[in-house]
């Protein structure tokens, strides 16, 4: 489901030919979600989590590590090729290759793994849940843009009504059918309608800008909405509304309960991961070694095996041979000991398996563990919190609602009557029964009533449109 487009659809419109381009609700949330610098912060994130559980998944392989390193030796040290003591300047290598892996472990890694690939997840949707704030916060700001295009229309017409009724009191006034003072009180009227009017075009244009703000736009440019006429905005009927099931509907679809329920997951995983760091791991370890030294200049090519002269002993005089007490193996041939004969001759390898058995690290497996265990219960609790709060905000909308259509169908009675009002007083007006100035209280209250009456269209409006939010169901573009 996206829903982070729910609320802009029902206001898509195409775009309408003319010299400025007029953004469509549609074309601003498309703008907002791939420029707003909350939603590119959502996607790097997610992002990021995606290479941690890459990560995890590449950790469940072996590993294999090539080191290698050269050097100078002088004064006292050991040759690396012999083991022996001397003071002669070495020049030296060593190259060695390891590999280690994991044969037992608790499933720690593989709990790493999926506890990632549910932190993944939550951060995915709480991308959608960027998109779907900002997409909902676009809606409210287009929707007040709306409203002030239109309290700019009804302004005008009243401004208008004013400059008609001005040039007709002017002309009686001239005739001497009414006194100077009708045509100053109606031209203090005119005065205060045009204030009204360029107020009302400077409060859209701050809407504009605020609208510009949401879609990181810059504030200089020009920038204007489409202003489709509200009645032409489709809404579901209210009683297809009705909170208990908006909000079961909520529940499934809303990217914040998936966040929760993917996030409790993530937490009850690492407790597994933590509780493998308390037991024993076993593992495979093996190597490969070999060294070159340019101090030595000869390697054993052959061997025998024999007595094998250790040294000499003087008694009284005479020199005595001391030899091995049995047969030892001992070089008979030589060749160079260069680069390439020292790596094969002093090439080792190894293998074995190791056991790590934890015993004593100031309890810190433990604690980890203890936490590990509190965080699933954290977790459960903001899901439950969260929870209360929707259902909370879902029966407050669906009152809102109800009290927005009630105060809009009043307002329409307000503005009839007002209508009505107008035109009886406009009437009398002009047989001469009634003065300019009951006829400008008239008009003001009609000018008022229509105003609420918009106000109050509006309202209820995006009151439904955030239980359709809510509800998480398409919304049809037309009637």
């Amino acid at each position: 489901m996206k829903n982070a487009f729910l609320i802009l659809t029902a206001l898509g419109i195409t775009i309408t030919a003319g010299a400025q381009k007029k953004w469509s609700l549609e074309q601003c949330v498309e703008y907002a979600v791939e420029n707003n610098i909350s939603v590119k912060q959502a996607d790097v994130q997610a992002r990021m989590d995606r290479l941690t559980l890459d990560q995890s998944k590449a950790a469940l392989y072996p590993t294999a590590n090539s080191q290698h390193s050269a050097g100078y030796q002088f004064g006292r040290s050991i040759d690396p090729t012999s083991n022996q003591f001397t003071t002669n300047e070495i020049l030296f290598a060593n190259h060695s290759l390891n590999v280690n892996a994991d044969l037992f472990n608790w499933f720690r890694k593989r709990n790493t793994m999926a506890a990632n690939g549910f932190t993944f997840e939550a951060s995915v949707a709480k991308f959608d849940k960027a998109r779907n704030d900002v997409a909902l916060n676009v809606a409210n700001a287009y929707l007040a843009a709306l409203l002030s295009h239109e309290q700019i229309n009804v302004a005008a017409v009243q401004l208008q009504q004013s400059r008609e009724q001005r040039d007709n009191i002017n002309k009686q006034v001239l005739a001497g059918a009414l006194p100077e003072l009708n045509l100053a009180e109606m031209e203090t009227q005119l005065a205060n309608d045009s204030a009204t009017l360029i107020s009302a075009r400077a409060d859209y244009r701050l809407r504009l800008l605020q609208l510009q703000a949401l879609l990181n736009l810059d504030a200089a440019m020009a920038f204007d909405v489409q202003s489709p006429p509200v009645d032409s905005i489709p809404v579901e009927p209210l009683a297809e509304l009705d909170p208990a099931v908006v909000f079961t509907s909520a529940l499934v679809n809303l990217p914040q309960q998936k966040i929760n329920e993917l996030n409790v997951k993530a937490a009850e995983k690492n407790v597994l991961v933590a509780k493998a760091g308390m037991y024993p791991s076993f593992g495979f370890f093996g190597g490969l070694d070999t060294r070159y030294s340019n101090a030595q200049k000869l390697i054993p090519n052959t061997y025998a095996s024999g007595i094998v002269p250790i040294g000499i002993v003087v008694l009284d005089g005479k020199d005595y041979p001391v030899t091995s007490v049995g047969p030892q193996t001992y070089p008979v041939s030589f060749k160079k000991g260069n680069y390439f004969n020292q790596l094969s001759a002093n090439f080792s390898q190894n293998l074995g398996v190791g056991l790590n058995i934890p015993i004593f690290n100031g309890n810190q497996a433990r604690t980890n563990w203890k936490k590990a265990k509190l965080n699933v219960e954290s977790q459960q609790l903001s899901q439950e919190q969260d929870a209360q709060t929707l259902k909370q905000d879902i029966y407050q909308a669906h009152t809102n609602a109800v009290a927005a259509i009630e105060k809009y169908n009043a307002s329409r009675i307000a503005v009839t009557s007002a209508q009505k009002a107008y035109d009886f007083a406009r009437k009398r007006f002009d047989v001469g029964l009634l003065k300019p100035i009951d006829l400008i209280t008239n008009q003001n209250n009609l000018f008022k009533a229509k105003i609420n009456m918009l106000s109050a269209q509006y309202d209820y409006v995006f009151k439904l449109k955030l239980l359709e939010f809510y509800k998480g169901r398409g919304i049809k573009l037309h009637h």
